[in-house]
Formats: structure tokens, sequence, C-alpha cells
């Protein structure tokens, strides 16, 4: 045996000496390291598992709760909407309180706006959700002429939002509809100006520009409708014509 296969013999056994000895030592270590991982994986299988089957029910909740919502009123949809949210996950909750607040809306608006702006204060919706239940609680109101819906709407009508669209369109009509011919304007020419509007939108600006171009509506009232004449007297036991003379 040469120098250099001496050596190498006794570095191999140097190294298995040293890991007999820490194997011996850590042994224990390493054997529940070893149980920690196969824990961990099953139960990450399981949790998979459970996750799946509850995501199976919600599912099935909330097909109910839309056919409930198609084929009955408005009161019985939102209740059906309010368990699916009380029981399911965070998807499936969050789908189902907006689908809450929307029917409660069709009933009462107040009380639809109101649900809606429970889910605008939830901080663990994502930011854009929370915009878009604002922009529906506002539009349950902006008709009314609410000052808060009204206030929701030139926040979200602001040039980095991504509902300014529907709400530049919605505060236009409004001003409009109360004669303010100058502020409705001033909507529609933001619209006019921003190149991410809509085709469709555009389409309807044509008419909201010949609308403001057209100034205030003058609603006169009618005059009153002329008495119809009276109809002839019925004379009692006249007599009936004369036939005439036949011809020859």
């Amino acid at each position: 045996m040469s120098e250099n296969e001496f050596i190498r013999e006794v570095n191999d056994e140097y190294r298995r000496d040293r890991l007999a000895q820490i194997w011996s030592r850590y042994s224990g270590v390493f054997i529940g390291l070893a149980v920690l991982v196969v824990l961990g994986v099953g139960g990450w299988r399981y949790w998979q598992h459970a996750q799946a089957q509850q995501a199976e029910a919600a599912s099935l909740r909330f097909e109910e709760a839309l056919r409930r919502a198609k084929d009955g009123t408005p009161e019985d949809a939102e209740k059906a909407f309010a368990g699916v949210a009380a029981e399911s996950p965070f998807g499936y909750r969050l789908l189902a309180r907006l689908r809450a607040a929307a029917e409660a809306g069709k009933a009462d608006p107040a009380a639809g706006a109101k649900a809606y702006a429970a889910i605008a204060d939830d901080t663990a919706v994502g930011p854009a959700l929370r915009d878009l239940a604002r922009l529906r609680g506002a539009l349950l109101l902006a008709d009314k002429d609410d000052a808060t819906a009204l206030n929701t709407l030139q926040s979200l009508a602001a040039p980095t939002s991504a509902f300014r669209h529907t709400a530049r369109e919605t505060l236009g009509l409004v001003a409009l509809k109360k004669g303010d011919v100058e502020g409705a304007g001033r909507w529609f020419d933001q619209i006019a100006a921003d190149r991410e509007t809509p085709a469709g939108l555009r389409q309807r600006l044509e008419i909201y520009v010949g609308l403001v171009a057209g100034g205030p509506v003058q609603v006169v009232e009618a005059a009153p409708a002329a008495p119809a004449a009276p109809p002839p007297p019925v004379v009692p036991d006249a007599p009936a014509p004369a036939p005439a003379e036949a011809t020859r």
C-alpha cells in the first residue's frame, strides 16, 4: 500500500468515526426533525382537504342563495346571503356580503348603503373591493341628493380611481337633473378628456353633451283643455223621418 492510499484510508476511517459520534449524540434530534417534517406535510395536506370541503359547501350554499334571489323576495335573498356570509370562507363570505347589500338596497336604499359602508370600512377587504362597495352604496343614494353619497362619488372621480368613469357619469347626471348645466358640463368634459373612457360611455356622452348644449329645460304648465261640447238633447217620442221616395 502506498503512502497516499494509507492516508486516504485513515481519513475515511476518521470520517466514519466522526459520523458515528455525531449520530450517537444527535440521533434523537434527527429523528424528531424527521417526525416534525412528516407531521407538517400531513397537517398541510389535511388543511388543504378541509379548505376544499369548506369551499365546496360554501359554493352550494351560495348557489342556493342565488336561486332564492331569483325566485323569492329581496328580503328572503338578503337573509340567505347573510347566512352564507356567516358560515363561509373569506372569498364566499365577501361575495355573499356584497350580494346581501345589493338585495337590501332593493327594498331600502339606506339599508343597502349601510351594508356597503360596512364592507368599505373592513380593512380585511382589498382596496379595490372597498372602493367598489363605496361606489355601490353611493349609487343607491345619489338620486336622493345625499351629501355623503355625493362626496363619496367625488372622491371616486379622481384621475387615479378605477371607478372614476361611473362616478363622473353619475355626478354629471345628478347635476343635470338638478338643472346645474354648468356643473354637469364640467363632469362630462372630464369624461371626454380621459383617454381611458370606455367606448360605451363615449357614445352616451354625445347625448349628454347635446343635453348640456340645450341649456336648462323649462317646464311650462299645460293650459287646461277646453270643455267638450254638450251632447245634443234627446227629444222623447220624436216622429221618425219619412222615408225618401224611391226613384223610378
